[in-house]
This record gives structure tokens, C-alpha cells and sequence, in this order.
């Protein structure tokens, strides 16, 4: 008997046995029949959520990898980091290793996408921390977003025993930045588009044979006073930077609260976030057309009308403001104030931690089981407002 059929005639035994030994479970639930697992795509809409999700882990690697290598012991220990914290971030990276091979596996060597090349925006320690957290945060919510309406249940197990992992390294690198590492009681999702949308400029060149990620890019949305985290001020030695870089290329007018300790740290008392309700957001936004992605082989697009409102997609909310003061393709809007999500008496507000901003032409309800319902009514975006 060939290797392979011994294989799957030992997984029929074992499946079988296994269903006759099942204890009595109640009516319903999926794939608890004692049924042989398949870890692959079974659509089309599982390949491209896969091979996004794959794309997603090879930048990370190569992110983390360069950091570790891009600045110098004496680097991190200038931005309050110790050998273990140094460590940690080597580690990460082999988190990500194993990531990229489970999904190569889960799509096939023959069909995965290839490691490709990227460009950073950041030259200094803190930026770096800043990139990553924001780098990690919409992979997490790209993730999440699409998980559930995944038609292999059993990939999806693997990739939620992923995210997970993922989660706890954007909670990692808000700790290394000096930011409260988990100020909200549900962590966001958001469609693939909105995923591919962010994830697109950073990734310059790919192998040729890289199959195509299907999802549309949206036309980029720019805040222009985004809060800067990376402008702190150390107690320790009572110095402060005013560092007014942003890693995600905007040009910051923060304005931010330069008393609070960002160092690092498992965590701060963050009684006063980076921002606060009532604050003029300042946005100006692309036109569709403009070519991004590797090989400038994508194009953004929308089949959205004009802008009119401001959503905020954050925890298991999307919240509008209005859009004011529109002059071609710049407006304002103001941040909401927003309670707690069940109106609960606790410190965890609605709109917080890293969240995403998307200019739309009209305030649709969704909830994060039919958030791809928001992609039609997209003008640009998202981008990303970091809080506290």
C-alpha cells in the first residue's frame, strides 16, 4: 500500500472511531461529526482572504526583521528598551515565520504568494514601534473582519489560533511605544478591501509568480493633524522629543499632551488619552485613479458618490460625523464623544486605542457581521487615528 492511501485510511479509521466515541452533544454545530479536517480554500473568496492574510504575514516578517537590524542595541536602549525587550522583537519574527508557513501549506507551495519587497516610513526607534503597532493592528482587524464568513470553517480555526498571536504583538508594541496596551473591551474588524487598501503602499515589488490579491483599493485619506504617539515626555530625566513624524506619512500638527509618560512600560494610567471628543479632525483625500501596490499593478477605485460623512469604525461600532467644510478634496470633522459600548460605568470609551477612519457618502448601519455592506459606500480610506 502506497504512503498516501495508508494515510488516509489510518485519518478514516481514526475519524470513525473517533465519531464512536463522540459524547451525546446538542442539536446542532458544524464539523463535530468526527469528519476529517481539510485546511484549504474551498472558494474563491477563501483563496483571496488567504493570500491577503499571507501577504499580510510576510510583511510582518520582513518588518520585524528590519527593525531589529535597522538600529543598534544602543538605539533601543535610547528609547527605554532592554536586551529582553530587543529579544522580544527577534521572537516576533519567528512568530511570523511560522504564520507565513501555515498559510503556505493551508493555500499550497505551488499557488502562496512569495515574500515581496517594502518601504518603510521610519528612520528612529519610536517611529519604528509607532509603524509596527499600526502594521499589526489592521492585520488583526483585516483578519477578524473576514474570519467568519470564511467557507473552510476548519482554515479558519488555524488562522483564529493566528490572530490571536498577532493580537498579543500589536498589544506588545503599544507597550514598547508607551501606549496603554488594550484601552477597549472588543477588538475591530474590517473588510478585506479596507485591509488591502492600508496594506498596499508599503509593499514595492513581488515575484512575478505572486498570485493577484482581488480586492479593491480605495482612493487614500490623509489626516493631516493625526495625534503623533511618538511625542512623549520622559519623567525619568525630565526631557521631551516633539518628534512631528508620522509612520503613516501624514504631516502631524498633534498638539498633543506632551506631560504624559510614553515611555515603555507593560502599561500607563491613561486617564488622559492622546486625543479627546470634540477635536477638529483635518482630512483631505485622494481621487480614485492613482496606481499603488507592488509593480504599481493596482489601481484605486470607488463606486461611491461624493463624500458626506466621517465614519469611525471602532470595538463593535461604526459611527458617523458629518463632513464639513469640504473644498474639493479636503473637510473637516470632529471626533465623537462616545460612551462605552454597552453604556457601562468603566474607562473603556467607544472611540479608542487604534482605530480606523473612512470618508463615505452616506451613514449606513453596519455591524461587524456585514461590514463588507460599508465597501459601496467608500470615498476613501481608512486611515488610521490612534487615540491612546
Amino acid at each position: 500500500m502506497k504512503t498516501a492511501s495508508l494515510l488516509a485510511s489510518l485519518t478514516s479509521s481514526i475519524a470513525l472511531a473517533s465519531a464512536a466515541r463522540l459524547p451525546v452533544l446538542p442539536p446542532g454545530g458544524l464539523n463535530v461529526n468526527g469528519t476529517p479536517p481539510v485546511y484549504h480554500p474551498l472558494s474563491d473568496f477563501d483563496f483571496q482572504s488567504f493570500n491577503l492574510a499571507l501577504n499580510q504575514e510576510w510583511i510582518e516578517l520582513d518588518l520585524f526583521r528590519f527593525g531589529r537590524e535597522r538600529f543598534s542595541d544602543e538605539d533601543f536602549h535610547n528609547a527605554g528598551l532592554t536586551d529582553d525587550d530587543i529579544n522580544l522583537i527577534g521572537f516576533m519574527a519567528q512568530q511570523e515565520v511560522a504564520h507565513g508557513q501555515l498559510f503556505t501549506n493551508m493555500i499550497g507551495p505551488d499557488r502562496a504568494a512569495k515574500p515581496c519587497k517594502y518601504q518603510y516610513p521610519f528612520d528612529n526607534v519610536r517611529d519604528f514601534f509607532e509603524f509596527s503597532q499600526r502594521v499589526t493592528r489592521f492585520g488583526e482587524a483585516g483578519t477578524l473582519g473576514f474570519l467568519e464568513h470564511l467557507n473552510s470553517r476548519d482554515g479558519a480555526q488555524m488562522i483564529l489560533q493566528t490572530i490571536t498571536t498577532e493580537s498579543r504583538q500589536q498589544m506588545a508594541f503599544r507597550q514598547l511605544e508607551g501606549l496603554h496596551p488594550m484601552p477597549v473591551d472588543f477588538q475591530t474588524g474590517i473588510t478585506q478591501s479596507m485591509h488591502w487598501t492600508l496594506l498596499a503602499p508599503y509593499i514595492t515589488e513581488c515575484p512575478a509568480e505572486n498570485p493577484r490579491i482581488e480586492w479593491m483599493n480605495f482612493p487614500g485619506l490623509n489626516i493631516t493633524n493625526a495625534p503623533n504617539a511618538t511625542e512623549f515626555f520622559d519623567p525619568s530625566n525630565n526631557t521631551s522629543t516633539n518628534d512631528t513624524s508620522s509612520s503613516s506619512g501624514n504631516s502631524t500638527s498633534s498638539g498633543n499632551n506632551t506631560t504624559l509618560d510614553t515611555t515603555p512600560a507593560i502599561t500607563h494610567d491613561r486617564s488622559e488619552p492622546l486625543t479627546s471628543p470634540g477635536r477638529e479632525i483635518l482630512l483631505s483625500w485622494e481621487l480614485p485613479g492613482k496606481t499603488v501596490g507592488y509593480n504599481n499593478s493596482y489601481t484605486t477605485n470607488t463606486t461611491a458618490g461624493p463624500g458626506k460623512f466621517v465614519a469611525w469604525i471602532s470595538q463593535l461600532n461604526t459611527t458617523y460625523t458629518p463632513l464639513t467644510d469640504v473644498n474639493g478634496t479636503t473637510g473637516k470633522t470632529v471626533q465623537p464623544d462616545l460612551g462605552t459600548t454597552f453604556g457601562l460605568n468603566n474607562t473603556s470609551t467607544v472611540v479608542n486605542s487604534t482605530m480606523f477612519v473612512l470618508i463615505t457618502d452616506a451613514n449606513v448601519t453596519v455591524t461587524p457581521a456585514n461590514m463588507t455592506m460599508l465597501d459601496p459606500h467608500v470615498v476613501a480610506g481608512p486611515a488610521i487615528y490612534t487615540v491612546g
